[in-house]
């Protein structure tokens, strides 16, 4: 399987669990903790994780664009 392939779909992965744990965090309970945490560091680090699915898919597209050019090395 082709890197670009592994990257595109780590970075699905993380973004699904990105997204899942923002729902966590905003639908979560009234007790302000969610999974043993705040709700704030909760929805930090769900912006983390969609942030790192952000750049994991540029970096795929730059690596496709390498690989029809033949310059991976």
């Amino acid at each position: 399987m082709k890197l670009s392939k592994v990257m595109h779909v780590a970075s699905v992965a993380v973004g699904l669990i990105g997204v899942i744990s923002f729902l966590a965090a905003v639908f979560g309970g009234a007790d302000n903790s969610v999974l043993g945490v705040t709700k704030i560091d909760a929805l930090l680090c769900a912006g983390i994780l969609i942030l790192i699915a952000t750049w994991l898919q540029v970096a795929t597209i730059h690596h496709v664009m390498l690989e029809k050019h033949s310059e991976i090395i």
